[in-house]
């Protein structure tokens, strides 16, 4: 049919978090471990911070723990790399996600790519990205993934 469907974001919204809450309470269930995400926050950019604290909010609803840490938007390219290093070999860290944007002379493609892909909430390190093109599993970016969700919970064919 031609005709719009009206999609209520915010009902799906609320389904999706219920869904993650259970799936989170399941997986610890089974004795495994509450996922953690740590996110890497640069600088003073006020959108930035909004975000990330939405995420955060979401994240605890969902029983997912989260950590925030704060840099200054004077470091260093190779400070916020040793700290990507370190945060890929902990155990206690599921995901890792680095607000964007950075600061100009941070090179954000290097960073992105520096986080493990297993790691990589985001999806942009560049093996996620290439198996998202070649539709192999791999970890989709956010708002593709909620595009996508929201596309196959109305149920039309497209």
């Amino acid at each position: 049919s031609d005709e719009a469907t009206i999609i209520s974001g915010t009902k799906l919204a609320k389904e999706v978090l219920k869904e993650v809450q259970r799936d989170v309470e399941s997986w610890v269930s089974f004795g495994n471990k509450r996922p953690h995400l740590t996110v890497i926050l640069v600088g003073d950019n006020p959108a930035s911070h909004i975000y990330v604290r939405n995420k955060i909010k979401a994240a605890a609803a969902v029983g997912i723990s989260s950590e925030i840490l704060l840099r200054p938007k004077d470091i260093s390219q190779e400070e916020l790399l040793d700290m990507t290093v370190k945060l890929n070999k902990d155990s206690t860290v599921s995901g890792v996600l680095v607000q964007l944007p950075l600061p100009d002379h941070i090179d954000e493609r290097i960073v992105c790519n520096a986080i493990a892909p297993e790691k990589d909430v985001d999806g942009f390190h560049i093996k996620n990205i290439g198996r998202l093109c070649l539709d192999q599993p791999s970890i989709i970016p956010a708002t593709a993934a909620a595009v996508w969700e929201i596309i196959n919970r109305t149920g039309k064919k497209l």
